[in-house]
C-alpha cells in the first residue's frame, strides 16, 4: 500500500532550521529572478522574431484604417489577442517592438512563478521551486522570451489558469478569463476550454446543485459556453472580416507549412514527438520526470492528476495537429514539456511529501542534492553558453544594422522616390523592414516570391545580406529558398552597406 497522503505536522526543528524555515524562498527567487532577466533585457536587447513583427504590424494597419494584410507571401497565423496588444503598442512607433520584447519577458518571470504555484499546490513549495529552476534552465524558453514568441504568454495563462484551479476546484472567474486569452493566443488552447467547460457543467450535475431550478443550470451552461466560445468566434470573425473566408487560418496555415516542408504524415508523429522532448526538456530532465511521475503515482496518485492531465491534452493535441496536415514544430509541445519538468521536480524535492523522520526521506534527500551537484556540474562543462550568447548578439545586432541601413540619407532617398518596391531576399526580413520604414505589403516584398518578380527587375530598393551569420538565418531558411534571390539584379547600384546588409537601387 503506498503511503497516506497528506503532509503531516512536522518534527520539532532546531533553531537555526526554524530560522531557514522562516526565510521566504519563493519570494526572494521570484525577486532575484526578476532582476537577473531585467539585465538581460538590457545587455541583450533583443526584438520581436518574424511572427510577433506581424503582429505589430497588423495591429498598425487597424489602427490607420486598414485591413490587416493577413494573405500576404508567406505571412504567419494571426493571433487576436497578439494582434490587438500590437495595436497598442505601434502607438510607440519603433519603440513598441523593444516594449513587446520586454513584456514577453516579464511574462515568462510570471509563468516560472506560475509553475512554481503549479508544483506547489500539486506537490509541496520545494517541488515547485525546483520545477521554476529547471524551468529556467532550459535555455530555449528564455530565448523564446527574448525574441518576443507569443509561445511564453501563452503558457503563462495556461499554467496559471491549472494553479488557480487545482488550488480551487471549479473555480470558474478567473480561471474561464485566463482560458480565453489563451484561447485568443493559440487555438491548441481551445480543447483545453473545451474540457474545462465540461467539467464546469459536470459540476452543476452534483448533489449539491440538484435543489437548484433547472432554470438557473441553463443559464450557468450558457454562461459557460459562452466564456469558451470566445477563442473560436473570435478567430473566425477575424478571418471572415478581413479576409472573406472564416477558415482563412486553417487553410492558409495549412498551405504553408507543407510549402515550408512543416508537415509530417502520422507515421512520423511518434518519433517527432520524441524529438521534440528531448530537445525542449533534455534526456536527463526527461528520464527524471518518467522516474518522478511513477514515484509521484505510488506514493500521492490524486496529486498527479492535473499535470498528467496537462501533458496528456497538450501530447494529444500535437498529435492531432500532426494528423490534421499542420505546422509540426517542437513549440506545439511546449504545455507537456512543463510538465515533464514538475514531474522531474518530484524527483528532487518529492522528500518532502514523506514523514519526517523516515530514513527514506532522509536518503533520497542525499540523493537529491547529489543530483543537483551532478547538474550544475553537467551544466557547466557541457552546455556551450557561447551559442546562447552569439545567437541573442547576433538576433540584436543583425536588427539594428537593418535600422542603420535603412535610415541611410540614400536608403531613405529611394524608398522616398517610390521608384519601385523595397525588397528582400525572401519572407524572413520582410516585417523587418515593413516595421522600419512603415510600408505596406504592396511596398516592402520578397524577391522569392514569384508574383514579385517583374516589378522588383524594374527598379526600387533591394536589400542584401552579407553576414555569415544572418545569411543562413535570413536569405537561405528554407530549401525552396534560391541562393541567387540574395545576389544583385542587373541595372542596380550599390549606395549603402552595413555589417550585415546592403543596399541597392534602381531608380
Amino acid at each position: 500500500m503506498p503511503p497516506a497522503e497528506g503532509a503531516v505536522a512536522p518534527a520539532p526543528r532546531s533553531t537555526l532550521a526554524a530560522r531557514l524555515g522562516a526565510v521566504p524562498w519563493p519570494a526572494l527567487a521570484l525577486a532575484a529572478l526578476a532582476i537577473a532577466t531585467f539585465v538581460g533585457f538590457l545587455i541583450y536587447p533583443t526584438y520581436p522574431n518574424y511572427d510577433s513583427y506581424y503582429s505589430l504590424i497588423w495591429g498598425r494597419e487597424i489602427l490607420h484604417g486598414h485591413l490587416p494584410s493577413f494573405d500576404g507571401y508567406r505571412t504567419p497565423t494571426e493571433h487576436p489577442l497578439a494582434v490587438f496588444f500590437g495595436a497598442a503598442l505601434s502607438l510607440l512607433g519603433r519603440h513598441g517592438d523593444r516594449v513587446m520584447v520586454f513584456c514577453t519577458e516579464a511574462s515568462f518571470v510570471v509563468l516560472c512563478a506560475g509553475i512554481y504555484r503549479l508544483g506547489r499546490t500539486a506537490f509541496t513549495p520545494l517541488v515547485g521551486l525546483a520545477a521554476a529552476a529547471i524551468l529556467c534552465t532550459r535555455f530555449d524558453f528564455p530565448f523564446l522570451a527574448a525574441r518576443a514568441y507569443i509561445d511564453i504568454p501563452y503558457l503563462a495563462f495556461v499554467i496559471w489558469a491549472a494553479a488557480l484551479e487545482l488550488e480551487r476546484p471549479r473555480r470558474g472567474g478567473i480561471v474561464w478569463v485566463l482560458l480565453a486569452c489563451a484561447g485568443l493566443l493559440r487555438p491548441e488552447a481551445w480543447l483545453i476550454i473545451g474540457l474545462y467547460f465540461l467539467w464546469m457543467c459536470g459540476g452543476e450535475l452534483g448533489p449539491e446543485h440538484r435543489a437548484h431550478p433547472p432554470r438557473e443550470r441553463w443559464i450557468r451552461w450558457a454562461k459557460y459556453a459562452t466564456w469558451a466560445a470566445i477563442g473560436p468566434l473570435v478567430w473566425v470573425l477575424m478571418d471572415f472580416v478581413v479576409t472573406g473566408s472564416p477558415t482563412f487560418s486553417l487553410t492558409h496555415t495549412t498551405g504553408l507549412a507543407e510549402e515550408l516542408g512543416r508537415t509530417k504524415g502520422l507515421a512520423e508523429v511518434p518519433d517527432a514527438t520524441r524529438r521534440f522532448f528531448l530537445n525542449l526538456a533534455k534526456a536527463p530532465v526527461l528520464y527524471a520526470a518518467i522516474a518522478g511521475f511513477l514515484v509521484a503515482l505510488w506514493l500521492a496518485p490524486r496529486r498527479v492528476v492535473m499535470p498528467a492531465a496537462l501533458w496528456l491534452i497538450g501530447t494529444g493535441t500535437f498529435v492531432m495537429v500532426g494528423v490534421a496536415g499542420l505546422s509540426v514544430i517542437d513549440r506545439y509541445l511546449l504545455v507537456p514539456t512543463l510538465m515533464v519538468m514538475v514531474f522531474a521536480a518530484f524527483v528532487l524535492g518529492g522528500w518532502t511529501v514523506l514523514r519526517p523522520g523516515l530514513w527514506t526521506r532522509r536518503v533520497w534527500a542525499a540523493a537529491a542534492l547529489a543530483v543537483i551537484v551532478y547538474g550544475v556540474v553537467f551544466t557547466a562543462t557541457k552546455v556551450n553558453f557561447h551559442n546562447f550568447d552569439s545567437e541573442l548578439t547576433l538576433r540584436g545586432n543583425s536588427h539594428r544594422s537593418l535600422v542603420e541601413l535603412l535610415d541611410r540619407p540614400d536608403v531613405k532617398a529611394a524608398v522616398a522616390r517610390k521608384c519601385g518596391p523595397v525588397s528582400t531576399p525572401n519572407h524572413k526580413l520582410v516585417p523587418d523592414t515593413r516595421w522600419i520604414v512603415d510600408g505596406s505589403d504592396r511596398e516592402v516584398v520578397a524577391r522569392a516570391d514569384p508574383t514579385q518578380k517583374a516589378r522588383v527587375a524594374r527598379g526600387g530598393v533591394s536589400i542584401f545580406v552579407v553576414d555569415r551569420g544572418a545569411l543562413l538565418r535570413q536569405a537561405l531558411v528554407a530549401t525552396t529558398d534560391d541562393p541567387f534571390d540574395n545576389v544583385p539584379l542587373p541595372g542596380y547600384t550599390k549606395v549603402a552597406s552595413t555589417g550585415y546588409y546592403a543596399a541597392y537601387v534602381r531608380c
